[in-house]
């Protein structure tokens, strides 16, 4: 079914292989006046823009100086008024850990329409790479994705460590290596083994692409004595398959 071409089109470029992008996201991106682009959907995603795109660069990035949200939101909002094609183009799939909610509350109180196109979430594109799934029968019950991080940078508050910890789960980090010793730390205090399947992926679908497969306790001990590695990582822990 064809859908009419909205004003504002948030289109997620899934971990950065543009091979990975859905149809419809190259589609607007072909067709978009503006492109305001996260820091992770640089690169060759952006040469599928069309040739006389304006190019903005809105990224976030641990450690690094980086818009405020507000920002973002009004040049969202003041590019769509102009009657321009506009594409937010976020990485992994904009609905997660993505701060989509704030910038389309953003558009409606502007009285501004727009699209979401999914794309393909980090969880989902690291077990494929690594040549696993993402669930299995009878052994891993859900899946379930969490923040390794509040807007602080620290560890948040009230996360439900009985779930996080349950050994019939496979459960995805984003942003986690900066906290995840604490955060193994919590899941040791509520019952989970230290010798629980993990793996560390960085840079996933790109040239920088690596995987550390091991334990919670290990991976908790690379996390706090190696330097943060400046590649996107993702941490898998849980009932994960073995390769």
């Amino acid at each position: 079914m064809t859908t009419p071409e909205l004003p504002v089109s948030f289109v997620s470029s899934g971990p950065g292989d543009p091979e990975l992008l859905t149809l419809k996201a190259v589609k607007r991106l072909q067709a978009a006046d503006v492109v305001l682009y996260d820091d992770l959907s640089a690169g060759p995603i952006l040469q599928l823009a069309h040739p006389e795109a304006d190019l903005i660069s809105v990224g976030k990035r641990a450690g690094r100086a980086s818009p405020r949200q507000d920002h973002v939101s009004r040049l969202l909002v003041d590019h769509a008024r102009t009657g321009a094609k506009v594409v937010r183009l976020k990485s992994g799939d904009s609905g997660i850990f993505g701060r989509l909610e704030e910038e389309i509350t953003a558009l409606e109180a502007a009285g501004l329409s727009y699209e979401i196109i999914p794309g393909v979430t980090a969880p989902s594109a690291a077990a494929a790479a690594f040549g696993i799934p993402l669930t299995r029968r009878l052994t891993a019950r859900r899946v379930q994705f969490v923040t390794g991080h509040d807007v602080t940078g620290t560890l948040p508050e009230g996360l439900n460590w009985a779930a996080l910890a349950d050994p019939q789960a496979v459960t995805a980090v984003y942003m986690a290596r900066a906290t995840f010793p604490a955060f193994a730390a919590k899941l040791l205090e509520a019952g989970l083994s230290p010798q629980t399947p993990a793996l560390l992926a960085l840079g996933v679908s790109t040239a920088a692409e690596s995987f550390i497969p091991g334990t919670l306790a290990s991976l908790s001990t690379l996390c706090r004595d190696q330097p943060r590695d400046p590649s996107p990582g993702l941490i898998l822990y849980g009932a994960l398959s073995a390769r």
